[in-house]
């Protein structure tokens, strides 16, 4: 009976391996793109440079946790860029509220401020997007985002620094 039983769990588990890794979540928008990067760092150095938790996000592929970024529910004007690099990536008027717990945007700031890979990782495909100016990881990007593009940057808060508009005098 335990063999039986062992056996319908084994495939159980095969058809549920099976079934994630034909998952394909990848956006059907954007093509694959990879420029040679402008910055190019050792890891001793990169390491020294950011913060445990940058340094594993941004450049060992890790994520934060949803929720818990500094800019997952902050919506000032201004401009969002690298934090490794200093690259301009986004800004403000494409940040939006998509309740999955990481900042989000509908657009880029410049399609060549970004590599666009595909993430065969986790046992399913999507669509990574990294700096592409010193290739930190920012996040993945999905194809249920608002109009105009109807794209979803999803990205790590870590990966980015805010620098907010400056005020013309007078206001």
């Amino acid at each position: 009976m335990k063999t039986i039983i062992s056996i319908l769990i084994l495939i159980s588990i095969q058809t549920n391996v099976k079934i994630m890794a034909q998952d394909d979540i990848r956006t059907n928008q954007l093509k694959e793109q990879h420029f040679h990067p402008g910055v190019i760092k050792t890891d001793k150095e990169w390491k020294s440079q950011l913060s445990p938790m940058q340094y594993e996000v941004t450049r060992k592929k890790g994520t934060e946790r949803p929720f818990t970024g500094q800019y997952f529910d902050f919506y000032e004007k201004g401009n969002y860029y690298c934090s490794n690099c200093g690259a301009l990536l986004f800004n403000s008027e494409s940040k939006f509220k998509s309740g999955c717990g990481w900042p989000s945007f509908n657009d880029v700031a410049d399609l060549k401020s970004i590599n666009i890979i595909s993430d065969k990782s986790h046992g399913m495909v999507r669509t990574e997007i990294t700096c592409s100016n010193c290739e930190a990881h920012l996040g993945h990007v999905f194809d249920d985002g608002p109009p105009p593009t109807g794209l979803r940057y999803c990205i790590n808060s870590v990966s980015l620094k805010f620098v907010p508009l400056e005020k013309k005098s007078g206001q």
